[in-house]
Formats: C-alpha cells, structure tokens, sequence
C-alpha cells in the first residue's frame, strides 16, 4: 500500500509538470529562443538570485518555525521553500499557502500553528514589498520622476490601494477587535445561515491567527528581523533586470530595484492567479519607458522565468528526488540490504 501510495504521489507531480507545461505551450518558444539569446554567465547570475531569495525565505520560515519547534531544521525549510514554488505555478497561486501549511503541519510545526505561521510571514512579506517599493522610489525619486511623472495619479492610487491593504493585513494580525469586527459583517450577511459551515472555519481560523500571532508578537526581534530578512530577500529578485543589462549599463541597480519593485507592488492590487499577466504587462510597460520596447518584452520575460519556472523545476526536481529516495530507502529496509 505504501508502495502505491508513494508512486501515485511520483505519478501526480510528472502530471502537475505536463499541465503546466501544456498551460503555457504558447510561450515556449519564446522562453527558449529568450535563453538561447542569453549568455550563459547571465543565465547563471539569474540562477543564483533566485536561489539566493528562496535560501533567505527559507531562512525566514526557519527562524519563525523555531518558535513553535526548537528540532526544525534549516534543510526542511530549504525543501518547503521550493517545494511552495512548484505549488504556487503548479495550482497557479492557490495550493502554495496549502502546501507549506502541510509541510510544516509533517515536520513537528502542528497544523493550527502552521497555518498562523504562514498567514504572519505572508502579511510581513506583504507589507515588505510596500515598504522597498516606497523606499526605493524615494532613493530614486530624480529618474522615477522624470519617466513616470505622466503616470503619477495611476501611480498614487497603486500606492494608496497597497497601503490600505497593508494596513488592513496588520490590523489582522495584531487588533483583535478588528477579528470580531469580521465576524459580525461575515454572521450579519449570512441572516439565512446558509454559509454557517464557512463562518465556523472563519471563526476558527481567526483563533488560530489570534494564537499564532499572540506568540510571535512577544517575539518583536524575531519580526523585526522578519522584515530585513525580506528586504535582503527582494533585492535578489529585483535586482534581475539589471543583472539582464548589466553588460549594456541600460539601467543602474537602484533603477532594478524601484522600477521591478513598483511592478510587483502594483500588480499586486490586480487580482490574478499568482499576479501572472498583471506583472507581466505593468513590467514591460514601466521598462518600456527606460529602453526600448523589446528590450523591456526581453527583460520582463527573463524576470518571469528566473521568478517562476526555473523555482518550479528545482521544486519539481527537489519532489521527484526525495519521493525516489524514500522509496528506494523504504525497500531497502524491508529487504535488509
């Protein structure tokens, strides 16, 4: 039985590959003449910024798991850091929160804290790249200003709409008023009690917030250090598109940073499974106003595999090893040998 269960679980990520490999069959192409284009130092330097933000990310679980977990070790954390990225492609966004709380939930952190955990890092993630995203846009206000000042209302209204969220995420995760203020919306709207099923999971999911939270709030270091780890951690991710033009000298590194961090803040306003397309479109057109046009398609591309399917392959690869090697060792095992 284990036997079965083990190769139905092989079986079930050789089939999430081919669903994404037929879901973005029209991109191929270009992804690949993209890396033909490229030089393998290039593509090696991309490599290594994505590797370097998901060893941070794990650092980070790491460091928050620890406090629920003392025997949580930083390897399992590397491991759910890629092993989140093939799920986050793979269901396009929506099994990635699912996949660490269960991880985690196998790894001594129980479920209810797994979940809190998760829900706090993703809050402290958000509001991280609201903060980079205002800070080095001030650190760069002459060159922002100068290319996007046409775009100034549109761009305050991203900034305001990333705020409020921002804001409302913190409030979730440090008011508990604001969590009964939730409950009583959710129970006023549901007069004919046909969603009670949904409010009980609500009601239980905020006390599990309200626990989690409770304990890692004593822990002000441990969030504090959250938040530097997460900056250190974008820059990796940012600073690709100079990476990209770095031999060309089109774009300096503090013009990476705010120009791909506004991106990605502003596209994270736009409800799109995992932000794929909104990201996508805002990049180009923000690049586009620095280079030309292709160039921009170009670097925006590059950006969307070292972020998104080169994460997918080495959690794919990270799976299909560690299921093989459970395996073999299991029949080992029962063999003797």
């Amino acid at each position: 039985m284990k036997n079965k269960r083990s190769w139905a679980k092989i079986i079930l990520v050789i089939v999430l590959v081919c669903v994404i490999i037929y879901t973005f069959r029209g991109s191929w192409k270009s992804i690949l003449q993209q890396i033909a284009d490229t030089s393998p130092q290039i593509l090696a330097l991309i490599a290594s910024a994505t590797v370097i933000y998901h060893l941070i990310e794990a650092w980070i679980t790491y460091s928050l798991a620890r406090l629920y977990c003392p025997s949580f070790r930083y390897r399992n954390a590397v491991y759910n850091a890629f092993y989140c990225s093939f799920y986050r492609l793979s269901t396009l966004g929506s099994g990635s929160g699912v996949a660490a709380i269960v991880y985690l939930g196998r790894h001594g952190v129980g479920y209810a804290e797994a979940t809190g955990l998760y829900t706090v890092q993703y809050i402290i993630h958000k509001v991280s790249v609201a903060i980079f995203s205002g800070v080095s846009f001030l650190l760069n206000w002459r060159i922002m200003a100068s290319h996007y000042k046409n775009y100034a209302v549109y761009l305050i209204l991203a900034y305001i709409l990333t705020a409020v969220i921002c804001f409302l995420l913190v409030l979730l995760l440090i008011y508990p008023r604001f969590h009964r203020i939730i409950l009583a919306f959710a129970r006023k709207i549901n007069r004919s009690h046909k969603h009670d099923g949904l409010i009980k999971k609500l009601e239980d999911s905020i006390v599990i917030l309200e626990n989690s939270s409770g304990r890692l709030m004593k822990n002000k270091g441990t969030l504090s250090a959250c938040i530097l780890k997460n900056m250190l951690k974008l820059c990796a991710w940012y600073s690709i598109p100079f990476l990209i033009l770095y031999t060309t000298g089109e774009i300096s590194f503090l013009s990476s940073l705010s120009i791909t961090s506004l991106s990605v803040m502003t596209a994270g306003v736009i409800p799109t499974p995992a932000g794929i397309g909104s990201t996508e479109l805002i990049m180009t057109g923000l690049f586009s106003l620095m280079m030309d046009v292709h160039k921009a398609t170009a670097v925006t591309l590059l950006y969307r595999i070292a972020t998104f399917i080169l994460p997918f392959v080495i959690g794919a690869g990270m799976i299909l090893g560690n299921r093989i090697y459970r395996r073999v060792t299991e029949q080992r095992r029962r063999t003797g040998c």
